[in-house]
């Protein structure tokens, strides 16, 4: 790999604010690893010289030029989009990244997101240190983002004009559905996915589900409850209403928690450890890294005690609490969590 080898490029729309600072990105069609010949023209034309990551403000006469030289190359599809995006007033851009550093722009951290967002890259294998502190805090309105310094105005101006505008949330993360949507998934309330969550094909989010950015699910799955920010939930699992997996954020939790595939948590439920394959936790029941439990056979005999922890990476399990002593409990699970194939069909 040399040195101005492009990991990944994506062609922009930005919004700016009144200081004309970029405040957020809409990318159709980000790349990974694009075609060499794809990445040296657009290098060249765009005069990138230095192997660090970019962001190229494209204005008419470029676009112009550049949509030319995709056209001749046989990148038509580009032409096309360049082309297309260059009708934006002036909001084209062209962000390209040689390195996985951590973000320094908000160009490059929308750009991380759509790639995890379209499936090209899988949570946790992008460098995303310090996104907070790059995005801007926005309003998210019925007329896209807007800076909170402006907002007042804003509204000011859709009174005088006889409308209302409508801000739907006022954060750092927008919701995933007003950049991408995925194939193959059902969304019973877009608000509760943030763009950067990553859902395989088959999964189906109700209306409490939630997922958080560089989290997600490999597919098919059902998601009733919360997958937090760096939760990945494996294949056929359920999570069940009201259920939460504690993510790494909050607390000074250094721990990646995963659930494998086959697993259902129960309503109410939650997990602070990995999950491995085919396990179940009991609704209702919140198992941390330090809940005292009691191992049972498959007789029902006490085998040992132990922390929660250490039966990390033990497939085919139940966890569950004695409704008579209030104990907690781990037995061998005989069947695996199966999801109906009717009623999740996201075809």
């Amino acid at each position: 790999m040399n040195d101005m080898t492009i990991q990944s490029l994506g062609f922009g729309l930005a919004t700016r604010n009144a200081k004309n600072e970029i405040i957020e990105v809409y990318y159709p069609q980000p790349l990974l690893n694009p075609d060499t010949a794809l990445s040296s023209l657009l290098l060249a034309s765009c005069a990138i010289q230095s192997a660090e990551n970019s962001v190229t403000q494209i204005d008419g006469k470029l676009a112009s030029a550049l949509a030319s030289k995709l056209l001749e190359a046989k990148f038509a599809k580009h032409a096309e989009q360049v082309q297309q995006m260059n009708e934006g007033q002036g909001q084209l851009i062209l962000c390209v990244l040689f390195t996985d550093s951590a973000p320094k722009s908000v160009a490059e951290a929308y750009l991380k997101l759509h790639l995890l967002s379209h499936r090209l890259c899988k949570p946790h294998s992008l460098n995303l240190d310090g996104l907070f502190a790059v995005l801007h805090n926005l309003a998210w309105t019925n007329e896209g983002a807007i800076d909170l310094e402006e907002l007042p105005a804003r509204q000011m101006a859709a009174r005088l004009a006889g409308a209302t505008l409508e801000v739907a949330s006022v954060d750092k993360f927008p919701k995933m559905t007003s950049y991408v949507v995925p194939a193959g998934v059902r969304i019973a309330h877009t608000a509760r996915v943030r763009l950067g969550a990553y859902l395989g094909a088959g999964t189906t989010v109700m209306h409490e589900g939630f997922v958080n950015f560089n989290a997600g699910t490999e597919g098919p799955a059902m998601v009733e409850g919360r997958i937090s920010a760096g939760v990945m939930i494996g294949a056929n699992s359920d999570l069940g209403g009201g259920c939460s997996t504690m993510g790494t954020l909050s607390g000074g939790g250094t721990e990646v928690i995963w659930v494998g595939e086959n697993c259902l948590i129960g309503a109410n439920a939650g997990i602070g450890i990995p999950l491995a394959n085919g396990c179940t936790v009991e609704a209702g029941l919140y198992l941390t890294a330090g809940t005292k439990l009691n191992v049972l056979g498959a007789d029902g005999a006490l085998l040992k005690t132990v922390k929660a922890k250490d039966l990390v990476g033990v497939e085919d399990l139940l966890f569950r609490r004695n409704s008579l002593s209030g104990g907690v409990e781990c037995v061998p699970l005989k069947s695996s969590t199966s999801l109906n194939d009717e009623l999740h069909s996201n075809n």
